[in-house]
């Protein structure tokens, strides 16, 4: 029996590889959508095809129930001494309260075995997280230490992220038409917002003028922030999702090879459903940690 088994919501980016490497166990969220039933192809085709039909909905996603969660940390326990989940952002979802209020449902020796971090962001940035702990399991540390160490490193995770178009945040009720419009023709002229993760909420972090080119505006968003470590020796780990747009984000992964190939890319990836579900085709994500 291994000593921390690592839970990590379908709001989190991950990969095959990665579940086989290790062993992640998933809590799966809820996502409906009627309307793309009669749709074909996966769900970022599916909303292309949606938008050109002038279906205006998005998928609606909903957090893990307490039960799935109960779940979750029951096969966990299973599997290793320690439970360990890294969830989405409260800010944004309630799943690490569904998380908390799983835990209470153990008798106190098991609650003893269950640790539950917030993570304060998504998608790509809550695996990082994950892969850090399961390196950090591998070599020993105890969960403790695990869990401090990651109480830490969170608040050196960064995501940068842009979209394509404003539609599907309108679609899905999270931005009104007028501003809609506005962003589009924004776009238009070459400006568009960056998004990033701050205090655990999703906010405009720069406005980038030329800015066709996500794949470049992300790139100088993101060496802004790793010039300063790197140039003080320290080490940053790299990931990078899109919704549907693998060309721009190989681009995106070149430029990082090519400028700071001292950079661990730790994987590119289409982005979780959950995440991709409110941002819509087209997006492309880039997140870093530092050690």
């Amino acid at each position: 029996m291994k000593n921390t088994s690592i839970i990590i919501g379908q709001s989190a980016a991950v990969t095959e590889e990665l579940m086989q490497r290790f062993g992640f166990i998933v809590a799966p969220f809820k996502i409906d959508w009627p309307e793309g039933e009669n749709l074909t192809g996966d769900m970022f085709t599916k909303m292309r095809e949606s938008k050109k039909q002038g279906i205006k909905t998005t998928p609606k996603t909903s957090q893990p129930s307490i039960g799935l969660f109960k779940k979750c940390f029951e096969e966990a326990l299973s599997k290793a001494q320690y439970a360990l989940a890294i969830t989405i952002s409260s800010g944004i979802s309630g799943t690490y309260n569904s998380a908390i209020q799983a835990k209470k449902m153990f008798p106190e020796n098991i609650q003893e075995k269950i640790f539950i971090i917030d993570s304060f962001n998504a998608d790509a940035a809550e695996t990082l997280l994950a892969i850090k702990a399961a390196e950090m399991d591998e070599q020993g540390v105890s969960i403790n230490e695990i869990v401090k160490k990651l109480e830490e490193q969170k608040n050196q995770t960064k995501l940068f992220g842009m979209l394509e178009s404003p539609y599907w945040l309108e679609a899905g009720g999270r931005i009104g038409h007028t501003v809609s419009v506005l962003l589009e023709q924004m776009q238009k002229i070459g400006m568009r917002p960056l998004l990033s993760m701050i205090d655990g909420m999703v906010k405009p972090a720069n406005l980038k003028m030329q800015a066709q080119d996500t794949a470049n505006a992300l790139f100088k968003q993101t060496e802004n922030i790793i010039k300063d470590p790197l140039s003080n020796n320290k080490k940053i780990s790299l990931a990078i999702t899109h919704a549907d747009n693998l060309a721009e984000a190989k681009k995106l992964e070149e430029l990082f090879i090519k400028n700071y190939p001292q950079i661990k890319i730790e994987f590119v990836a289409t982005m979780g459903p959950v995440i991709g579900a409110h941002v819509g085709p087209g997006a492309l994500i880039s997140c870093t940690i530092q050690d």
